[in-house]
């Protein structure tokens, strides 16, 4: 009974020793892999610098145009004085961090730190060089009575421009990562108690469901997530101003910021939201509710004018005063196409200098808008191949287009302006309406995070008026 005993006892010894061997070598065969992997992944990367340390035995591997010098050669200096007995304590440091698998050493060492490989562990060093491009007004989205300021493609500099604003513990930050091959950090921003916990958690689900090896921009990411890829309008609204971002979260939007894009992108959204802009907050409430009813008119004006126009010298001569229509049969007598062909010719014309213009470096660009248009217009006058009324009524519905404070709506409204003009070509003003109504139709049944596109007109929510259609009184906003 005591040999039983006394060999029980034994084997309990020998099962605790093995433990504690095992937990002694287990580091060191952690340690092994990762570097093991982290070699053989970057095998071929010539930029890759490495600096080794005999004395302590251990290695320092980094990009050498991603970290920054002062920081490096500090730690140098640091680390060349130490003993290998004090190693362990100086690395025990706060901003020190141990990394525990290979995709930790990737994401670290590609976003501009340096890691230290010793026997036992891998340790993320923080070397991030901090310089990038200056925070400066932004140049699609100006403003008069706004701040200046605007997003960069460092996303600490844009979480801080928001934190800045949004001074609340509410604020509350998600991270997550996008990418096969080349993963890229997304930060969804919202206010606790204010957005919606269902609308957190489906755009959180979309985001990680992207199967996808590279998102190179927040415009490109969000249309991986959005609900009707086949609709020529913008689905979520993308920005790079930090003030509108932050008035967004205050009315109970979730925020997306994504590394190396300058834009970030909030929904749910309605169409009226891509009609506001932050000017309107800036003026007294008659003001703002003037130039907001003055871009809902102007946007009728691009998608309409043209078309109409096709539609009375095509098929509605009636509709033309008397005193206009000597004026219009001379202008239009010399021209040998049918209005259809003769609108869509310069409507196609106007976005070639369009395109040219903001491709062109800046005041080369403005030249050709300008002095191509004046140039072009007047030789196609001269020339017969258009009327000098259709070049008014082109370049009315081009400035309306401008109205509109959002890019990415402006750019599909002119896209759909082109099929109200085969329309009115076809069937005049009748084509016109019918276009009207699949417009609206299509509008209707859109969805931004399964939120109506067309709220608060469809469905119908009068009391919410004042704040999308007009812009009410502070003082009587609840």
């Amino acid at each position: 009974m005591r040999k039983d005993r006394n060999r029980f006892l034994k084997d309990i010894k020998l099962h605790k020793e093995k433990k504690i061997f095992d937990a002694q070598i287990e580091p060191n065969l952690a340690r092994e892999s990762i570097l093991q992997q982290f070699i053989s992944n970057f095998t071929i990367s010539s930029d890759l610098s490495v600096t080794e340390f005999p004395h302590l035995t251990v290695k320092l591997y980094y990009f050498s145009y991603l970290i920054n010098k002062d920081h490096y050669e500090q730690f140098l200096s640091n680390i060349r004085n130490i003993t290998p007995e004090k190693l362990q304590s100086f690395l025990n440091h706060s901003e020190f961090k141990v990394l525990s698998d290979m995709s930790s050493v990737e994401e670290a060492i590609l976003s501009g730190s340096a890691i230290l490989f010793t026997e036992k562990q891998a340790y993320d060093l923080p070397f991030k060089e901090g310089k990038g491009r200056s925070i400066a007004p932004s140049e699609t989205e100006t403003v008069i009575l706004g701040a200046h300021d605007s997003f960069v493609e460092s996303i600490d500099v844009n979480l801080s421009l928001i934190r800045k604003r949004v001074m609340s513990s509410q604020l509350k930050t998600i991270k997550l990562h996008v990418g096969n091959k080349a993963k890229r950090t997304v930060y969804l921003l919202y206010i606790e108690g204010v957005a919606s916990e269902t609308d957190i958690e489906e755009i959180k689900k979309r985001i990680l469901s992207i199967k996808n090896d590279a998102i190179v921009d927040t415009n490109m990411l969000v249309q991986y997530i959005d609900e009707h890829p086949n609709s020529p309008f913008p689905q979520f609204y993308t920005t790079e101003r930090p003030d509108v971002i932050a008035y967004k979260m205050f009315d109970g939007k979730v925020v997306g910021l994504m590394d190396n894009s300058p834009f970030a992108f909030c929904t749910p959204v309605s169409f009226f939201d891509f009609m506001d802009s932050m000017d309107d907050f800036g003026q007294r409430w008659i003001v703002s509710t003037f130039i907001k009813v003055t871009r809902y008119i102007a946007i009728l004006v691009t998608l309409i004018f043209t078309a109409f126009y096709v539609a009375v010298t095509t098929y509605h001569y009636e509709m033309i005063p008397q005193a206009l229509l000597p004026t219009l049969l001379e202008s239009r007598s010399k021209v040998p196409f049918p209005p259809v062909i003769e609108a869509l010719f310069l409507e196609f014309l106007l976005e070639l200098l369009r395109e040219a213009g903001a491709r062109l470096p800046t005041k080369v660009g403005q030249t050709i808008g300008i002095v191509g248009g004046i140039v072009i217009g007047q030789a196609a006058v001269q020339a017969g191949i258009t009327s000098n009324i259709l070049i008014i009524v082109v370049a009315a519905s081009a400035i309306a287009s401008f109205v509109v404070p959002s890019y990415l709506l402006s750019s599909s409204i002119r896209i759909v302006r082109f099929g109200f003009i085969i329309l009115s070509g076809f069937w005049g003003n009748l084509g016109i309406i019918f276009g009207m109504g699949i417009l609206i139709i299509h509008l209707s049944c859109l969805t931004n995070l399964n939120s109506p596109y067309l709220l608060p007109i469809s469905p119908m929510y009068p009391k919410f008026f004042k704040y999308t259609l007009i812009r009410g009184p502070f003082k009587k906003k609840s």
